[in-house]
């Protein structure tokens, strides 16, 4: 394995124990907050694997709550986020999940209020890493590493380029890109991850253009 420089090696900056459980479980939950886009009212965090068997003396529960309101992995706060999600009225419930999957570290995660819910599930693949498997019943694969958006569309020929072409238009370099659909011609999901943070502007062009039903964005 090679690794672009010594961080990778060290991990991130975090509260302890785990870069795997701690670290991973934090960014995880930071991601779903991001793509819910609000403090949401209710969490069910399923941990797998495992996550499942040590999430506990691992720290995993504190800090993917941590995630979801928002704490970055070196954030303090994580170690009482349990408390502070019951101070801010955040319903928390956790299960623990005897289906095996893919990866041993992973976690499924559904919040939200009384205007909506949103599900993700994600993987710790260690030194901090994560993966975004799935969104909502869509398979894709999101790093958290940099600067991504994320476009429900309907399935129809030419969505795809409209979104590409305005983005060149903006000068916005395509770093990765992926599209999931659950069948022909239904609904689909972009994942494209960028070189740098989009504005409200940017979110507001893509949701104007033909077959797109909402942008999401994540920023570092």
């Amino acid at each position: 394995m090679k690794f672009k420089s010594v961080f990778e090696i060290i991990g991130p900056i975090m509260i302890g124990p785990s870069s795997s459980h701690t670290a991973g479980a934090a960014r995880i939950g930071r991601v779903a907050r991001s793509l819910f886009a609000r403090k949401p009212e209710w969490v069910h965090i399923s941990f797998y694997g495992s996550f499942a068997k040590t999430y506990r003396g691992h720290g995993t529960d504190v800090a993917i709550v941590g995630g979801v309101l928002d704490f970055d992995t070196f954030d303090e706060r994580i170690s009482d986020s349990l408390n502070i999600a019951k101070k801010e009225r955040i319903k928390v419930k956790m299960t623990e999940e005897d289906a095996l999957t893919d990866h041993p570290n992973t976690a499924r995660i559904r919040l939200g209020d009384k205007d909506g819910e949103l599900e993700v599930v994600g993987i710790s693949i260690g030194g901090g890493k994560i993966e975004i498997i799935e969104l909502n019943g869509f398979e894709l694969r999101l790093s958290g590493n940099h600067p991504a958006l994320l476009v429900v569309h309907n399935d129809r020929f030419g969505a795809i380029a409209a979104v590409a072409n305005l983005l060149a238009k903006l000068e916005i370099n395509i770093g990765h890109m992926e599209v999931s659909r659950k069948e022909v011609g239904s609904e689909a999901l972009m994942t494209i991850e960028v070189d740098q943070n989009l504005e409200d502007a940017v979110i507001q062009e893509i949701e104007k253009l033909p077959h797109v039903t909402r942008a999401t964005r994540i920023n570092d």
